[in-house]
């Protein structure tokens, strides 16, 4: 490795990057200064030395003030994450100044959202008072990337996901849910004690995003039975999907718990499932659940005291 290479880190001032974002972004080496109070001269001499640096030119300057070069439009963007990151890191830091003792990024699915995770946090948070937990709410698959990729410590979603992720990732089972059809009360197929996915293929369907993990079962079943889902409307939450069938649009598939904690959810009528995939694995997933910090980890421990069988960490 080159000495330069080496030593790149400590001599690329922090300033001089804020300084360059600055007159990346107004195109003008004194709207900068004037943005950031600080004299022409010294906002010229410091990006020729960044450009020395780098030892390449970073802007073409012109009598109307400045454009970037290849190399400064990548540097742009770099620098533009870098302060950014320093500007999340400063925010998280100094939360631990005023008492907040630990940070969990937690990212879930909507079935784990809207069934477990309210009580579940509520009481850690009640246990924990120092701590500091933010929730996201994605899709399976891509609270898989976000833990893959670090964007969060900790993911929650339905174990199927877990399936393209290989020995990159650790899951922890978390809970299970059972999958239910929703339909208007007085439905053809409201009085069924229990039903088979395939039967609701006759009818319209509220369903949820396509890449939802219950979506997908759906279509899945349905290319198996060499049938087509008579999809009506998409929509992005299980509260909106109640008030489209309420209002006769279709029926849906969604978890049953997650009905039930729906009073107001109109006149609908819920019916289990049969299908093997309606009865749905949720799990917690980590990179590796012993390298997280502690708050993360006490985490962990609160949330598998929930679980049917918790075991080791698989991979």
């Amino acid at each position: 490795m080159k000495l330069s290479e080496r030593t790149f880190p400590r001599r690329i001032d922090l300033t001089s990057l804020q300084l360059f974002v600055a007159v990346g972004e107004l195109g003008s080496i004194g709207k900068a200064a004037e943005r950031e109070f600080i004299a022409a001269s010294a906002v010229s001499k410091r990006l020729s030395d960044l450009e020395s640096i780098l030892d390449t030119p970073l802007l073409h300057r012109h009598a109307r003030g400045v454009d970037l070069t290849p190399a400064g439009d990548s540097l742009l963007h770099h620098a533009r994450s870098v302060l950014f990151s320093l500007e999340k890191m400063q925010g998280e830091l100094s939360e631990y100044a005023d008492g907040v003792r630990g940070h969990v990024r937690v990212h879930a699915s909507i079935s784990a959202v809207v069934q477990f995770l309210p009580e579940d946090l509520g009481t850690f948070i009640r246990e924990h008072a120092g701590a500091k937990v933010d929730l996201e709410e994605h899709l399976s698959t891509e609270v898989v990337r976000a833990v893959r990729e670090g964007a969060a410590d900790l993911g929650i979603c339905n174990a199927a996901a877990l399936a393209t992720a290989g020995a990159e990732l650790q899951s922890l089972r978390y809970r299970e849910d059972r999958l239910a059809l929703i339909v208007p009360t007085g439905h053809a197929l409201a009085d069924r004690e229990e039903v088979a996915f395939e039967d609701s293929l006759d009818f319209d369907h509220v369903g949820l995003h396509a890449n939802s993990s219950i979506f997908l079962a759906m279509h899945q079943t349905a290319t198996q039975r060499g049938r087509a889902i008579r999809l009506r409307i998409r929509v992005t939450g299980l509260d909106a999907m109640c008030r489209m069938i309420h209002n006769g649009l279709g029926v849906g598939v969604m978890p049953r718990r997650a009905f039930d904690l729906m009073h107001d959810a109109g006149a609908l009528t819920c019916v289990p499932l049969t299908d093997a995939w309606a009865t749905r694995r949720i799990d917690l997933v980590a990179r590796d659940f012993s390298t997280l910090p502690m708050i993360a980890r006490l985490l962990v421990n609160h949330l598998t005291q929930h679980a049917p069988d918790t075991t080791e960490p698989t991979e």
